[in-house]
């Protein structure tokens, strides 16, 4: 029996994995123009977000978004679930002024204030100052597990869950009252859920921040997918000019780099060693740029010393690159129909949202009919129907509401027409409402409540009811 031959495969076959081995990033620090505004950022938004925690604001947490209690206290403002259209409202402002952004200037968000670049940032700051600069770092990573490795990691990741904990914690203050939650982490009583997301918020810092890094923003995070969508030929990114800096390479003292055919670029490599994810920008542009401009910031010191001008990596725009227009035409181009429409649409928003808040009436009426007792005939003859009314005082000092009825002939409230309600309080209050027998049709008839405070008439609303008259 012959055996069957054997395959072999052509030499020309190259081998493709579906899958590529992460390389491991040791950005370079570097201190520039753009890299203050990144540290301004990052300080300013921390500085909201740990230190928005301890204000305070009528004797309680000025930002406190009380799941308990169901009620959002914003500073003066005191939110309810009935008030849901303010929270689709941020929303939609919010992805508008994304769009706004990055239409303008591509991925300012994620370089300078997205929590991803923000948080990996504050722990690189850890990093660079308790294991060195990038050599130091490398130099470290390649080393032998020794006792001095240990000790430096160590005190590195302690720092990073130290860091994460706290995050986690500050995240959780603002969802349970902080002196409250402080006493509980004292005592050791945490609720299942304080205790779940302090951990769990935490732990996604840690390793989103610590581990992750720049493969969240390659591989995880939506937005550097779609965001090209978002680019048009005048939209402001990280550019390299090839016709400046090409041919690129290194050049010797006493020779004319132009004669040599030479580029601007020295070919350093430096600007792939301080970018976050790892990339070339002399290769274009790429979905894992973030636009933090740290490339931006290190070419034009290399320009400094080499005696060339800066801008060989700049902000600028594909029309400007293929055009050749200077700042003044770039910046007559950002004003165009597509951003005109954006900021149109954001100033409306915007606007309506203010002025909707500025007439916020701080009071909510529901009114439930009784459906036990439909009708029934009081001593005097009179028809009464029985309402609960649910009185939401959204103000955090309490009011006395004045409740009177119209819409049938003779309606009246039997007995105390006034009801106090407690300061940012929901409040229950059953009415009888009274009508002669003969005031209308027989079923259902439409009236109308109105309530309003007695200590300021302009706090009042209209409720419609409907009264049951029977045969």
């Amino acid at each position: 029996m012959s055996q069957p031959e054997a395959t072999t495969q052509p030499e020309n076959v190259v081998k493709v994995s579906f899958y590529e081995k992460r390389k491991k990033i040791f950005a370079k620090g570097i201190r520039g123009y753009f890299d203050n505004w990144r540290i301004a950022l990052v300080l300013l938004t921390q500085a909201i977000f740990y230190g928005g925690l301890w204000l305070e604001w009528n004797g309680r947490q000025a930002i406190l978004l009380h799941l308990v209690e169901r009620k959002f206290y914003i500073f003066g403002v005191v939110f309810w679930p009935q008030d849901v259209i303010y929270l689709a409202a941020l929303l939609i402002v919010s992805a508008y002024a994304l769009f706004l952004v990055t239409a303008i200037a591509g991925r300012l968000f994620c370089g300078y204030a997205c929590p991803q670049t923000v948080y990996t940032e504050l722990f690189m700051w850890i990093e660079n100052w308790i294991e060195g600069d990038r050599n130091a770092r490398i130099k470290l990573d390649k080393a032998p597990l020794d006792a001095r490795k240990l000790r430096i990691r160590g005190i590195k990741h302690a720092l990073w869950l130290l860091l994460s904990l706290w995050t986690g914690f500050t995240l959780v203050g603002y969802f349970t009252p902080v002196s409250e939650l402080i006493n509980n982490v004292r005592t050791g009583n945490l609720g299942p859920w304080e205790t779940f997301w302090i951990f769990f918020y935490g732990g996604f810092t840690y390793l989103m921040a610590g581990f992750m890094r720049e493969q969240v923003c390659k591989y995880m995070c939506p937005y550097a997918r779609f965001q090209s969508v978002m680019f048009d030929p005048d939209t402001l990114i990280i550019t390299y000019d090839p016709e400046r800096g090409e041919t690129r390479g290194a050049r010797k003292k006493g020779v004319d780099a132009k004669a040599a055919g030479l580029g601007d670029c020295v070919d350093c490599g430096l600007c792939v060693q301080v970018c976050p994810t790892g990339i070339d920008i002399r290769n274009g542009l790429q979905y894992e740029c973030i636009g933090c401009a740290a490339c931006i910031d290190v070419c034009d010191q290399v320009m400094d010393k080499t005696g060339q001008p800066r801008g060989l990596v700049r902000y600028s725009t594909e029309n400007a690159m293929s055009q050749h227009l200077d700042r003044k035409a770039i910046l007559a181009h950002i004003v165009r129909p597509r951003i005109l429409l954006y900021s149109a649409i954001l100033a409306i928003i915007l606007g309506a949202c203010a002025w909707f808040l500025a007439n916020r009436i701080p009071l909510k009426v529901d009114i439930i009919r009784d459906r036990s007792i439909l009708a029934r005939e009081a001593d005097d003859g009179r028809i009464e129907n029985v309402y609960m009314l649910q009185i939401m005082n959204t103000e955090e000092r309490p009011h006395r509401y004045r409740i009177s009825v119209d819409g049938l002939p003779g309606a009246e409230i039997a007995g105390n027409p006034e009801v106090d309600a407690a300061a940012a309080g929901l409040t229950s209050h059953n009415t009888i409402v009274r009508v002669p027998p003969d005031a209308g049709k027989v079923g259902s008839n439409p009236i109308h409540f109105d309530i309003v405070a007695v200590d300021n008439p302009d706090i009042k609303v209209r409720e419609k009811a409907a009264f049951l008259l029977p045969q």
